[in-house]
């Protein structure tokens, strides 16, 4: 838009409300999210859901699951923690994030005037104390999302929730892709008599032919515990340590990921932990010389396009969350997987 001169602005804003838009795109957006002039939904109003979606009671069912293109879901499970506990209660609060969205201004979308999205609360377990059988309820409910058209984007609860969410939507896909933007590759191997600990998932859906290690990109890497992670260099996995972010820069990451996946279908993974603490200290396993929330979200952008089935964000641990700064990361991640979907579809 070329810059008006005073009289011209007078003439178009004077007097005008904060819907009032003149450029067509900012128009679209402003008609969908304003009601009644220049009223906006109160962000602090009602209860809370992710992302401010709607909330569907009983959502998590074929039929309803039906009518959705993207469902959102929260999995409050942490038994598989090796560090810190905490993250059961990652969904409660990315629900109590108040203001995020709802418009992309580098991608230029507004994805819930785009899509057709609610909150369908939280994965139901029968056990709070029993590891692999929260992993079978994990595993179901999935195989069921997978019978429906809706993309599923989950919060977590721990990383290891993401193995049992991959085997239930490999019905749906068959093998697929991984972005996986983490500290830790997560290939570790069975310890103290379980596989489904939050070191181990991506392992775990390799071997259980749901995950392409060839089409699998790991990034922002590091830490002391990068000796475990030999899992991921057998299978061919791509690994991106957080200095190589640095040094060969985002635009070559972006580069690399989009190669590595292709045009099949492919999963998004978002840990927290993947980025520094001084952007997410509300985490239960954090490593210094991470990514800043900027890296990550120009990360996420450059994945416009790819065939997303479904993502998750995870390792949300408020106890250790000061200003509820790792929070408003995790969700703001949450929107971008989002604006994915919007793109895909």
């Amino acid at each position: 838009m070329m810059p008006l001169d005073l009289d011209e602005l007078r003439r178009l804003y004077a007097g005008a409300g904060g819907a009032d838009m003149h450029d067509p795109h900012f128009r679209e957006v402003a008609g969908l999210n304003f009601k009644d002039g220049d009223k906006r939904q109160w962000p602090f109003a009602n209860p809370a859901t992710l992302l401010g979606a709607p909330y569907m009671a009983g959502g998590l069912n074929y039929e309803l699951l039906r009518g959705l293109d993207v469902a959102l879901i929260g999995v409050p499970m942490d038994l598989g923690v090796t560090n810190r506990p905490g993250a059961r209660y990652g969904p409660r609060a990315l629900r109590g994030v108040d203001r995020i969205g709802p418009y992309e201004h580098a991608l230029r979308i507004a994805p819930m005037n785009m899509l057709r999205v609610a909150d369908l609360g939280d994965v139901p377990m029968n056990s709070r104390y029993d590891l692999a059988g929260c992993h079978a309820d994990i595993e179901a409910a999935y195989r069921m999302i997978a019978r429906t058209r809706a993309v599923p984007l989950s919060v977590g609860g721990d990383h290891s929730i993401t193995g049992s969410i991959m085997k239930g939507l490999a019905e749906r896909s068959g093998p697929m892709g991984l972005v996986q933007i983490d500290a830790h590759c997560d290939t570790g191997g069975i310890y103290e008599g379980t596989r489904f600990h939050h070191s181990a998932p991506f392992r775990e859906a390799v071997l259980a032919g749901v995950l392409d290690p060839r089409r699998c990109v790991q990034i922002g890497i590091r830490g002391g515990a990068a000796y475990l992670w030999e899992f991921s260099h057998a299978s061919g996995m791509t690994v991106i340590h957080a200095e190589e972010v640095q040094q060969r820069g985002i635009d070559w990451v972006i580069a690399k990921a989009r190669e590595v996946v292709g045009d099949g279908p492919t999963y998004v993974s978002f840990d927290v932990d993947a980025l520094d603490p001084a952007f997410a200290p509300g985490t239960g396993t954090p490593e210094v010389g991470g990514l800043s929330t900027r890296e990550a979200i120009a990360i996420l952008r450059g994945m416009a396009g790819i065939d997303i089935i479904g993502g998750d964000v995870v390792e949300v641990a408020p106890e250790y969350d000061p200003g509820t700064i790792t929070a408003q990361a995790g969700a703001q991640m949450l929107f971008q997987l989002l604006c994915l979907v919007a793109l895909r579809i």
